[in-house]
């Protein structure tokens, strides 16, 4: 199918990476979204190794290898300091072909709309409705602006207007159950050593630090609560301090550094898998078409997989862009929904849902050499398009 003319909804990590393998797929790029000015959500991303192979596919290896954080071990930490479990991911690393690169969302979002070309994106601009026939598909913004091509790429993230337009009827979103806060401070070996990704658990809570580039760290605290409750960033660090009372040192240290006023707090959801991801010639992507918990940290990974392949399908087959687009779902439907229903299974593990399940998780810990754990995670690596 020569010279498409895609539009694309949505400027986050699935919608760049869609129009930078489209541009290169040779075809025409429309990149709209709703914002006035491009902010990512979220501190830093954990890209796995699936995630980075996309964008080494891509051209982007390098530029991905120097903004990203040099991870080399796991360890594990009871909320009081003592060492569960530690190990390095070499063995991973050897087993599944690529690092893993956490890095700042900013610089992630930077890297790929520097690649694209901000020039073709249009922000402020609200898509409203879809229309299509036999021929062509039309995304109609708020402001009027009419978008005509040959396919449109739901982007639209885990809010998604154009995922209703798909199913035919609107979606309601999960709540997990907790609360996540994040952000990113300076690297400092008194949090963590600098190439090490540190877990502190207990009491089914989360203390998280986790390299990325620029000499910084990415940290993360989950506190599972109702659904609703109100906070302000000038209260953060009083809240987290109650609840990681009696936690260890470097614990105490990262609440007292970190910023509240950059500091994001998210009641974490998921979303059902979903019966379909596409509807003629519109296909969704990203959290658009499968909002998955963080617990996996593949929500990122997977945008850039559908985004590949998606792309893929239109390069390769010819019968129509309808066509593609149903082998793309025929591809992903099962992939996503899997990420979708495990990632929620490590949350009640992690969370507390079962209180006797998590504390069998806690004692497991202890006699873990590493092996179970990079085996699962290279289980997901793995059973992506690019193994």
């Amino acid at each position: 199918m020569h010279n498409l003319n895609a539009i694309v909804v949505g400027a986050g990590m699935g919608g760049l990476t869609a129009g930078i393998a489209l541009q290169q797929a040779g075809y025409t790029v429309e990149l709209y979204d709703r914002v006035k000015q491009l902010r990512p959500a979220g501190a830093a991303i954990s890209l796995w190794s699936n995630g980075v192979k996309v964008l080494n596919r891509l051209g982007l290896g390098k530029a991905v290898a120097d903004i990203g954080g040099q991870m080399d071990r796991m360890a594990y930490y009871s909320s009081t300091g003592e060492t569960l479990t530690e190990f390095s991911l070499q063995p991973l690393i050897q087993d599944v072909g690529q690092r893993p690169y956490p890095m700042a969302r900013t610089d992630l979002q930077a890297l790929l709309l520097n690649r694209f070309g901000a020039e073709h994106l249009r922000l402020d601009s609200t898509c409203v409705g879809i229309e299509q026939d036999e021929h062509s598909v039309t995304a109609i913004f708020e402001d009027g602006h009419r978008a005509t091509g040959d396919v449109l790429i739901a982007a639209d993230g885990t809010r998604s207007r154009l995922r209703s337009e798909v199913l035919g009827a609107p979606i309601e979103r999960n709540y997990v159950g907790y609360v996540n806060w994040n952000g990113l401070v300076d690297a400092r070996e008194d949090l963590a050593p600098k190439d090490s990704w540190v877990t502190y658990v207990g009491d089914h809570k989360r203390a998280s630090i986790m390299p990325i580039g620029g000499d910084r760290f990415y940290f993360f605290f989950d506190v599972p609560l109702p659904k609703g409750t109100a906070s302000q960033p000038d209260l953060y660090r009083e809240e987290l301090s109650q609840f990681f009372k009696g936690w260890a040192s470097p614990v105490q240290l990262l609440i007292q550094r970190l910023d509240p006023q950059t500091t994001n707090r998210i009641e974490i959801h998921d979303i059902d898998p979903l019966p379909r991801l596409i509807r003629g010639r519109v296909a969704l992507i990203g959290d658009a078409a499968h909002g998955t918990a963080p617990d996996l940290g593949q929500g990122g990974c997977q945008a850039m997989e559908d985004a590949l392949v998606l792309t893929n399908y239109l390069q390769t087959t010819n019968i129509s862009v309808e066509d593609a687009l149903s082998r793309y779902q025929t591809a992903r439907l099962d992939r996503v929904a899997d990420i979708i229903k495990r990632a929620r299974k490590r949350s009640d593990v992690t969370h507390g849902k079962n209180p006797e399940t998590t504390k069998q998780w806690y004692a497991n810990l202890k006699h873990e050499d590493g092996r179970d754990i990079m085996s699962a995670i290279a289980h997901t690596i793995l059973s992506g398009p690019l193994n």
